[in-house]
């Protein structure tokens, strides 16, 4: 009996050892490509649900400005954020986002993406042509149609930016094609020489300024722009004596909280994987905002008496902004500092736009155009590898250099917006005329140019 309990159990032992065998020899390749799948389907969803997050800035956006508009004018306001969706939801398909990433020049890209065409769903190949050989990889564990779709969501919400500083006057027709153009000749461009392979500005074999979600492509291409629109649109009829204030500051609150709320996947995302830098750019995030709420209900009580919620909102707004270049080069302690600084610089930029008497009627440039500007010079200083470690260092991390590039950035972004948004408009101006009839803007957009009403008894 023992002899026979002896036999099997050696016969079990050999068979199971056999077993471990051939285990073992498999195992490296199933777990690497069980771990590869997992990484890209987290990667992918990660993603995918930033790029929703990014969307629904658009309507926090449209809240925002909405709740600061009489209110005669507060479904005028909403749908300029809202076509925009729709404008540029199309034409990034068509043909923008070809233009802003596939292989061209240090400019602006090729022409063989429109429609699409070879942007599918796989992981690397990101076809230059017909040619499978040459390949650009943007992301490499997320699908080549997930980056397509993010980058999407900012290309929508750059325009929208632009419309804060236009409210109450610029006709919607007008309005919708200069977006349309807007979005093609200006941010296409921008998009392409900061984030591309290739572009002239970025660090992927351009001149090495650093922007990780946005500071000169979405904010100081938005908020130039938005000052030039401005001034050549001329003030409003009412401005600056007859302005009338914000008819709804919860909305305002709430804009600024969607806003706060989607910017996480505006930065956090822009790390286009889940992990540690997308870990620390969340951080910076939510730091810098707070860091910026705080500066402005500061200032505001010490120089005005009471902190105000417009102003608590316009705060994060600004700490948002200038966090947003730096957001996965900087530590969380040097987020405290960019939000802080933003905020302050962006407080007294628009008191001096007031002086000027520019009606940029929301503020657009001195909370987007300097935040922005503010964000990108300071991510030149603060900027450390040892949170990416494919940036490079700032001035406080040995490289001074890092400041001149960040400069010499904006001030191509400067240029850029400027001429660009200028020729635009004044091609605009001559073809379809940009302002309402005097009258029709005192009586207000939203029965003009919609033929509807927010509210049914108009309390302004």
């Amino acid at each position: 009996m023992l002899k026979k309990v002896a036999l099997v159990s050696a016969i079990a032992l050999l068979l199971l050892g056999a077993l471990l065998k051939d285990s073992a020899l498999a195992a490296p390749s199933d777990v690497n490509a069980a771990i590869s799948n997992a990484q890209t389907a987290a990667d992918t969803t990660f993603v995918l649900i930033s790029a929703a997050l990014v969307m629904l800035m658009t309507p926090g956006l449209a809240f925002f400005y909405g709740g600061m508009v009489r209110s005669r004018n507060i479904l005028n306001t909403l749908m300029m954020s809202f076509v925009v969706m729709a404008i540029v939801g199309v034409t990034w398909i068509l043909w923008g986002y070809s233009l802003a990433f596939a292989p061209g020049n240090p400019i602006i890209g090729g022409l063989q993406w429109l429609g699409l065409n070879h942007v599918g769903y796989e992981l690397t190949n990101y076809l230059q042509g017909s040619n499978p050989v040459d390949v650009v990889s943007y992301a490499p564990t997320i699908p080549h149609q997930a980056f397509t779709i993010y980058q999407a969501m900012f290309a929508i919400i750059t325009p929208a930016l632009i419309s804060g500083a236009i409210v109450e006057r610029m006709n919607f027709t007008a309005y919708s094609l200069f977006v349309l153009l807007w979005s093609t000749f200006i941010y296409t461009p921008l998009a392409h020489m900061v984030w591309a392979k290739g572009g002239l500005l970025g660090s992927y074999g351009g001149w090495g300024a650093l922007d990780f979600a946005g500071g000169t492509v979405v904010h100081i291409s938005s908020g130039v722009s938005a000052l030039v629109a401005a001034i050549v649109l001329k003030p409003r009829k009412t401005y600056p004596h007859r302005l009338s204030p914000p008819h709804n500051v919860p909305f305002i609150l709430l804009g600024a909280s969607l806003l706060w709320f989607g910017w996480f996947g505006f930065n956090a995302g822009s790390a286009l994987a889940s992990g540690k830098l997308a870990t620390a750019a969340f951080i910076a995030t939510n730091t810098a905002a707070a860091a910026g709420t705080l500066m402005w209900l500061i200032l505001e009580k010490v120089l005005r008496s009471k902190p105000t919620a417009v102003g608590a909102a316009t705060g994060a707004v600004a700490g948002l902004v200038g966090i947003t270049p730096a957001a996965g080069f900087v530590t969380p302690l040097a987020a405290i500092l960019i939000g802080a600084i933003t905020a302050f610089v962006c407080f007294y930029a628009v008191s001096f736009k007031h002086k000027l008497q520019v009606d940029d009627a929301l503020d657009s440039y001195p909370v987007h155009g300097v935040g922005g500007t503010v964000g990108a010079i300071l991510t030149g200083f603060f900027a450390t590898k040892t949170v990416n470690s494919a940036g490079a260092n700032g001035l406080f991390f040995g490289n001074p250099m890092q400041v001149l590039i960040q400069i010499v950035a904006v001030a191509v972004v400067y240029i850029i917006a400027v001429v660009g948004t200028w020729i635009i408009l004044k091609i605009l101006d001559v073809t379809v005329g940009l302002r309402i009839p005097e009258e029709a803007e005192l009586e207000g957009m939203d029965i003009n140019e919609h033929g509807e009403e927010g509210y049914n008894d108009d309390i302004a």
